[in-house]
C-alpha cells in the first residue's frame, strides 16, 4: 500500500481566481518582530558574558593582591624578629601589576604577641584584600 505523499506548502490564489498562484510567506511585521527578539537575546548574552569578564578578572585581582599579602606576612616570619608596634608601607609586584600596600603593627593583649594586618589597595586606592596574622616572639 502507498503512503499519501507529504502535503506542500499553501497556495494562496490571486485576485482574479485561480488563474494565479503564489507562495506564502512571512509578513513584515512577523519578521520584524522575530528580530526584536533575536537582538533582546544577543544583548542579554553579551551582557552575561561581560559579567563573566569582569569577574574573572576581578578574581586574578584579588589573587594577585592576596599573594602580596602573604608575602609579606612570611617575610616577617622568616626575619626571625619580634615585630614593633607601628605602620610601614609597602609595594609589590604580581602578575604584571604593582600594588601598594600597608603593614599595620598593633599590641595583643599577650606582650609575647603582635597583631599584623597586611591591606593592599589598587591604583585607585580601594583595598582589595587585607590579611591579618598574629606574630610570636621568636
Amino acid at each position: 500500500m502507498r503512503r499519501p505523499a507529504a502535503p506542500r506548502a499553501r497556495l494562496a490564489t490571486g485576485p482574479r481566481g485561480a488563474g494565479r498562484a503564489r507562495w506564502r510567506g512571512f509578513t513584515l511585521v512577523e519578521v520584524l518582530v522575530a528580530l526584536a527578539v533575536v537582538a533582546v537575546t544577543l544583548g542579554a548574552g553579551l551582557r552575561a558574558a561581560a559579567a563573566v569578564t569582569d569577574g574573572a578578572r576581578r578574581l586574578a585581582e584579588v589573587t594577585a593582591a592576596q599573594w602580596c599579602a602573604d608575602n609579606q606576612i612570611a617575610e616577617m616570619r622568616l626575619a626571625g624578629e619580634f615585630p614593633g608596634v607601628g605602620d610601614a608601607d609597602f609595594r609589590c609586584q604580581q602578575l604584571g601589576r604593582s600594588y601598594a600596600g600597608s603593614l599595620r603593627t598593633r599590641p595583643t593583649p599577650n606582650p609575647n604577641f603582635r597583631r599584623v594586618d597586611a591591606t593592599v589597595r589598587d591604583d585607585n586606592g580601594r583595598t582589595l584584600v587585607t590579611l591579618t596574622a598574629i606574630l610570636g616572639r621568636p
